[in-house]
């Protein structure tokens, strides 16, 4: 962090008015304490993270609980090296009296306890967001910063009585956030947490119960809600912590996980897993489009993710015949009902390949149990051992219970239509054709992941009964070592008294071999169960791909965002239909219709494109003109139109939608409508956007790339302007 100037205001000249002692010496009276604050703030968490990572690493929980700390203290560590000043957004005054209450991305209090910045996730600071002309919420006055390089290069005021004048407010006719409207775009999304506006800072702090559905079109600001969400409800709700699963965010695609990378580091959180619905799966990177849409229509069903289950019952079938087991004390005779029993063992909700142990260890139960009453001592390990060598009986379980591989299971579906028609009889003969792929069973479609992920969580993991047997091995061979040493120290008790005798104890030396301590399975990121998901662009989730994140989110704790509009397979239901469909039952609706980000001129373009083909598509309003009308031309001049806008643009960012033989060069991205989705550009230039498609899927994929831009709109076509 740079020291503090003179002043950390640094106005142009044309803002010299707002550069009056009398507006700014108070901030700059604050901001001197904060430095000093920040200064001494960061000496001691570096200090505290040196200690931290110096400590004893520990085992089990001990280790979970100092990485948690490490992380936490680095994180904000990172975050006060990152902003230094720039952290604090702005100042309310209240009418009461009281002194302003600066707002900042963390909470930070001086030696003496007094607090310098309020967090903005906290009550105190929700005012600074949501407070109107028509709710003032106990405010005079709101001051919102610009800061460029840790130096404030302007300030808006915003009065809400009176009384807020008093000569302590810079008025001008444009606010921070119309202000920040009209600035150039990058490669990143940009930070706007000072300037969120009120109907988006309510949803923001809405509750975390049951599913939120916030439903906005194109500009409305659902992305900036969504992220800001995630940082809000980690931080306020007790119950969404990362001891309790954390929260998921679930993007459109990869391009639009890296326009938002920064946001949430930038909001003080880096606890928020991101992803999009292809990294849920390991075969999603490599998965193609289904290429045939009847095909993906029967894929994308509820029921066709049921017949998982059915799928995988066909493999856990007892056997219907007794066996004959011989062991060195007699021979015992296993039973159909024993083998049904045995079956029955594995706890609900056991994945099927995990479960097969606690099946054998049902089994050798109930075969000990079987034993004369002389030959009860037996010790359990050895009789378990020696049934491991009868090869008849491990085959047949083997045989009755198989390890299953999620790849190989869906595989069978499309290569084996007896298999389908049993595990699927919703389908017809004609559906079960259509479904079958002899040829190439496993070459995966995004389709397919929601049936493989479906297969992967009922399966488990193939080498799970390997790793618990190694697990044991290795907890044998500890309590052996223990049992060594404790050994070693009786023999060393000269009068076999005092505390070392209680060493005896067989309960007190297991206590001394931490299990968590020795080999076991790492968990998958994405696996779950979080405690709160989050998903953008939602519209475009299919019922079975809302499975796969149902699986991860057993609260049904969900903020759901996204455009009916801008859904490229239709959306004629509603919202509460669609999720009741699904499994989500406690459905909230919270509606953004006011456009921050598409230019009037651009919206007038866009609109009659999407009402063509859903003439009660929810269009917003814009709040601004840019003054650019939209241009039409030709195919031929691209080149000439992104020419003249990069000499005459030497910041901003432009987006080719719709050439595919585009080559991007600097400041200059090419993608597809569907690709583009999310993201916002200065410049958006289509290449015959009348060649994306017909229908719904069309209309929407024009209207979703004629809204991406924030400054001009320029289309062109093979036919000319």
């Amino acid at each position: 962090m740079n020291p503090l100037p003179t002043s950390a205001f640094d106005l142009p000249e044309r803002l010299s008015g707002k550069a009056d002692p009398a507006l700014i010496a108070d901030d700059d009276r604050h901001f001197a304490e904060i430095a000093a604050t920040l200064e001494q703030a960061i000496a001691e968490l570096s200090d505290q993270l040196d200690a931290a990572l110096r400590a004893p690493g520990g085992a089990g929980q001990a280790a979970m609980d100092r990485d948690i700390e490490v992380h936490r203290l680095g994180g904000r560590l990172r975050t006060l090296r990152r902003y230094g000043l720039d952290l604090c957004l702005g100042r309310i005054v209240a009418a009461d009296g009281q002194p302003p209450v600066y707002v900042g991305r963390l909470g930070l209090t001086d030696g003496d306890g007094r607090r310098l910045l309020v967090d903005w996730r906290s009550p105190a600071a929700e005012p600074f967001f949501a407070a109107t002309h028509a709710d003032p919420m106990g405010l005079l006055s709101r001051r919102r910063y610009r800061w460029t390089r840790s130096r404030i290069t302007d300030y808006w005021d915003e009065v809400f009585t009176a009384e807020g004048l008093a000569g302590h407010a810079a008025l001008d006719d444009q606010s921070a956030f119309i202000a920040s409207l009209g600035g150039n775009r990058s490669a990143r999304m940009r930070d706007v947490l000072g300037t969120i506006q009120a109907d988006q800072d309510a949803v923001i702090r809405a509750g975390s119960r049951g599913a939120l559905v916030v439903d906005g079109g194109p500009g409305t600001g659902k992305t900036v809600v969504a992220l800001h969400r995630s940082a809000y409800l980690l931080y306020s709700d007790p119950r969404l912590g990362h001891r309790r699963g954390g929260v998921l965010f679930v993007g459109p695609h990869q391009p639009y996980l890296a326009y938002v990378a920064d946001v949430l580091p930038s909001l003080g959180e880096e606890g928020v897993r991101t992803c999009t619905v292809r990294d849920l799966v390991p075969e999603g990177a490599a998965a193609a489009p289904e290429a045939d849409p009847e095909v993906a229509r029967l894929k994308s069903s509820v029921d066709m993710v049921k017949a998982i289950e059915k799928a995988v019952r066909f493999y856990e079938e007892p056997p219907t015949e007794g066996l004959a087991v011989t062991t060195h004390w007699s021979d015992l005779w296993l039973s159909a009902q024993d083998w049904a029993d045995a079956f029955d063992a594995p706890d609900p909700g056991t994945p099927h390949n995990e479960a097969r142990e606690q099946i054998w260890d049902e089994l050798v139960a109930i075969l000990m149990d079987k034993l004369d009453r002389d030959e009860k001592e037996v010790p359990l390990e050895l009789f378990r051992r020696l049934l491991r060598q009868d090869r008849e009986l491990v085959e047949t379980l083997h045989r009755a219970w198989p390890l299953l591989d999620a790849t190989d299971l869906v595989g069978d579906l499309w290569s084996v239509p007896a298999y389908l028609r049993m595990c699927a009889p919703h389908l017809t003969p004609e559906e079960v054709r259509t479904l079958q792929r002899k040829h190439a069973p496993q070459a995966w479609t995004i389709s397919d992941l929601p049936l493989l992920d479906a297969a992967r969580q009922r399966l488990g993991d193939r080498e799970a009964t390997v790793r618990r047997n190694r697990h044991r091995a290795s907890v044998a061979a500890e309590r052996a070592r223990m049992a060594d040493v404790i050994g070693d120290l009786l023999q060393a008790d000269d009068d076999g008294e005092g505390a070392v005798t209680m060493l005896r104890g067989r309960d007190l030396q297991d206590t001394l071999v931490d299990e968590a301590a020795l080999p076991g399975a790492e968990a998958e990121p994405l696996a779950g169960p979080f405690a709160h998901i989050v998903v953008d662009e939602a519209q475009e989730l299919t019922d079975a791909e809302w499975q796969m994140l149902l699986l991860r989110c057993p609260s049904r704790s969900f903020t759901v965002v996204g455009d009916r509009a801008q859904a490229r397979h239709g959306f004629t239901e509603s919202w509460q239909e669609r999720l009741e469909r699904v499994g989500l039952d406690r459905v909230t609706m919270a509606s953004l219709s006011i456009n921050y980000r598409t230019p009037e001129e651009v919206m007038a373009e866009a609109e009659p494109a999407i009402r063509a083909a859903l003439p009660d598509a929810n269009v917003p309003t814009s709040v601004r003109s840019s003054g650019i009308p939209v241009r039409h031309g030709s195919v031929a001049e691209l080149e000439a139109v992104l020419d003249a806008w990069l000499a005459g643009h030497p910041e901003g960012i432009a987006c080719v939608i719709g050439d595919p033989g585009f080559r991007e060069r600097p400041r200059v991205r090419s993608l597809t409508p569907e690709l583009a989705k999310g993201l916002e550009f200065d410049l958006v230039v289509l290449v015959d956007p009348e060649a994306f498609g017909e229908g719904v899927a069309g209309a929407v994929d024009r209207y979703v790339a004629m809204t991406r831009a924030t400054q001009r709109l320029v289309i062109l076509s093979s036919r000319g302007a």
